[in-house]
């Protein structure tokens, strides 16, 4: 199997069982690391901020039963990371839910995860479409993406490929790595938009060029078919190799490839097997299977 025809493009990054796919398919890994961080800073500089914690609490609380939508977000954090109340998930979903219903942009947000995982409710992807539409028409990207993704998958609102690359676009617009990545995969699959390998391009290199391995991956393999792009095989080589660095199996089995057959690189067997060797590490067969044939040619 030549570089060129190992290509994961199709399958999109949406899907629980994708190898590409990302692992929480819309938390914002930063909004729930910092959640701890966040809150001291507006508990410190907040106006209802108190030298007593037991008095914040107890004005956040007092200010949520009065209906300060900005209240109702913070005390549904503090119950659901067990700061400064005790640790309970009912309070922290009515709460999430009070300010949802306001507005809230992150608490509606937060509902939808909630809604995804079944997490502290039971999994609904009709609420999950809900609450990620909500958010997502106030300019949540992440929002955006997901809806994208509910379109797509047909989860929770009827399948339409249409809609999707609607909000993949919305959301890819506003920087999302993994938005791009899927616009540019249905650009390059012609799903509910014309096919257009350039414009496949364009958004897989934008994704590609904040790091995403996938992105990195999928413009690799456009480089080396010579789709949306002028055929080059050093550019299929740069771009395997910075997703093979991140660890993404079918890149690391790629740049193998590329290293035996001496496309865009110097011809080195030695470094093709440490290739092979790390994707099969991976768990990727063909690399397995090109490692054992160089073992038992003694290489």
């Amino acid at each position: 199997m030549t570089a060129a025809s190992r290509s994961c493009k199709q399958c999109l990054h949406e899907n629980r069982n994708c190898p590409s796919e990302r692992k929480e398919p819309a938390v914002n890994l930063n909004r729930i690391a910092c959640i701890a961080a966040l809150l001291a800073a507006s508990l410190a500089f907040s106006p209802w901020a108190r030298a007593d914690e037991a008095e914040e609490i107890a004005a956040i609380q007092a200010r949520a039963q009065k209906g300060d939508v900005h209240a109702q977000y913070f005390l549904g954090q503090l119950y659901e990371q067990g700061l400064g109340v005790r640790q309970d998930d009912a309070q922290a979903v009515q709460w999430y839910r009070k300010a949802a219903q306001q507005g809230h942009g992150d608490a509606q947000f937060i509902l939808g995860m909630m809604y995804t995982r079944g997490e502290r409710v039971r999994q609904d992807d009709v609420q999950v479409v809900e609450w990620f539409r909500k958010a997502a028409q106030q300019g949540d990207a992440d929002a955006q993406f997901n809806l994208g993704v509910s379109y797509a998958q047909g989860q929770g609102v009827r399948q339409d490929d249409a809609q999707a690359v609607e909000w993949y676009r919305k959301a890819a617009q506003q920087g999302l790595a993994e938005a791009q990545l899927n616009l540019g995969m249905m650009y390059d699959q012609g799903r509910g938009v014309r096919q257009d390998y350039a414009q496949a391009v364009e958004w897989f290199r934008k994704a590609a060029q904040q790091g995403h391995a996938e992105a990195q991956f999928n413009l690799g393999v456009s480089y080396a078919q010579g789709q949306g792009v002028r055929q080059d095989y050093a550019q299929a080589v740069e771009w395997f190799r910075k997703a093979a660095q991140q660890g993404l199996a079918n890149a690391q089995y790629n740049l193998g490839v590329s290293y035996a057959q001496g496309k865009g690189v110097r011809q080195n067997t030695a470094t093709a097997k440490e290739w092979y060797g790390q994707a099969c590490d991976n768990g990727d067969q063909d690399g397995c299977d090109a490692y054992a044939r160089l073992n038992k040619a003694g290489f």
